[in-house]
């Protein structure tokens, strides 16, 4: 192996260097019996990115409407508030918030298929802590999906 394989594989991760060594990982959600493509299939990162900017936008414009006097540092705490009430309320009733409409997508429960409102509200507390929400697994749910048991899928 030269070294430009080597740096090749140390950039592209342990994941591509398995792959290149023969190791079958299948598709993003095979483990949890989604499909490959199309409605049921595991959202993709940039779906889901769309959708918390246009939710944190809506939830940034409510509280620079009705709780502060001006965009300072209490808009940005109000607006987390605002996005978990947001969040637990709509995701633990209808699957989805407004951003997640807009971009097709729906949060279900692995098990059942419903998100019943205690996952909702964990994984809406999990989701305003940041942290859990950037350690995805080899099937792109984030931490907070994993406890609360919870895969956010396209429509």
């Amino acid at each position: 192996m030269d070294n430009r394989q080597a740096i090749g594989s140390w950039l592209s991760g342990p994941r591509a260097a398995m792959e290149e060594a023969g190791a079958d990982f299948g598709y993003r959600g095979e483990q949890l019996g989604l499909p490959e493509q199309g409605p049921g299939s595991i959202a993709s990162p940039g779906r889901r990115i769309g959708a918390l900017a246009v939710d944190w936008g809506l939830c940034l414009l409510i509280a620079y409407g009705l709780f502060t006097d001006g965009y300072d540092a209490r808009t940005g705490n109000w607006a987390l508030l605002v996005f978990l009430v947001l969040s637990v309320l709509t995701v633990g009733t209808l699957g989805f918030t407004p951003g997640k409409r807009l971009f097709g997508l729906r949060v279900v429960a692995v098990d059942s298929g419903r998100v019943q409102p205690l996952r909702g509200l964990l994984r809406s507390v999990l989701l305003c802590l940041a942290i859990p929400a950037l350690v995805w697994d080899r099937d792109g749910r984030g931490l907070h999906d994993r406890l609360a048991r919870t895969v956010e899928v396209r429509v």
